[in-house]
């Protein structure tokens, strides 16, 4: 696995690298892309995953890039967006998310990630590793056991951030990642408007549904095909 950034990608020194990779209630997923429209960010980077089959999807008459790394000129933002589980490769992505941040001179990693919820009241975001969001109402994390790319960052690097929204489905939750990106935008100022937020974030949670079932379905019938050669 490998990730790729373009040449002539301009990104600053410096950047602030937010990663979004598929997990619990696939908060990371649906945060990141709702991040990706509103930064209206530039597409910089793509994944090299030879290890998983080629799988894309068209949405609205458009490719979907399934895995890719987008840009905030604004912002000083670098975005890695993924709707592909990298099950069983978390080290490897975690490594290349590394690198990168190496290669940029990257201030902070931002991990976003979804928990089983951990208290009545759902709003709750909780955090790790830096003490400014606990000022900015999050919560510290006391307690918890964190897997995936997520637990592989926090192996390698002191420089990881993370950002925990609690979820209570396996599914995606856009009340969580809404939850999420309400805290990042006091930290970052993104200038985020609160009122259409849960409603982007439930339209960004429908196409992620859809793009998912089409995935698995396409990925479905090849496993069938296959089997029919092989018998």
């Amino acid at each position: 696995m490998k990730i790729t950034i373009k040449k002539n990608a301009r990104i600053k020194r410096g950047p602030v690298i937010i990663e979004g990779f598929p997990g619990f209630g696939l908060v990371g997923t649906i945060a990141t892309e709702f991040l990706i429209d509103h930064l209206k960010t530039r597409l910089v980077g793509e994944f090299n995953f030879p290890e998983l089959p080629a799988t894309t999807a068209i949405h609205k008459g458009e490719v979907v890039q399934p895995m890719a790394v987008h840009y905030s000129d604004e912002h000083n933002i670098l975005i890695f967006h993924t709707i592909l589980s990298v099950k069983e490769h978390e080290w490897a992505a975690a490594e290349e998310v590394v690198r990168i941040a190496n290669e940029t001179g990257a201030k902070e990693i931002i991990s976003l990630e979804g928990v089983n919820a951990l208290a009545d009241d759902e709003s709750t975001v909780y955090c790790y590793g830096n003490d400014k969001l606990i000022e900015l109402g999050a919560k510290k994390m006391e307690e918890s056991v964190i897997m995936g790319v997520t637990a592989a960052l926090l192996l390698n690097t002191k420089n990881t951030t993370c950002l925990f929204a609690q979820s209570k489905s396996g599914l995606p939750d856009s009340k969580a990642a809404a939850a999420i990106i309400g805290t990042l935008d006091k930290y970052l100022k993104l200038g985020v408007d609160p009122k259409p937020l849960l409603k982007q974030a439930e339209q960004f949670e429908q196409k992620l549904k859809g793009i998912l079932e089409q995935t698995q379905q396409t990925m479905n019938e090849a496993d069938k095909k296959n089997l029919t050669y092989l018998g």
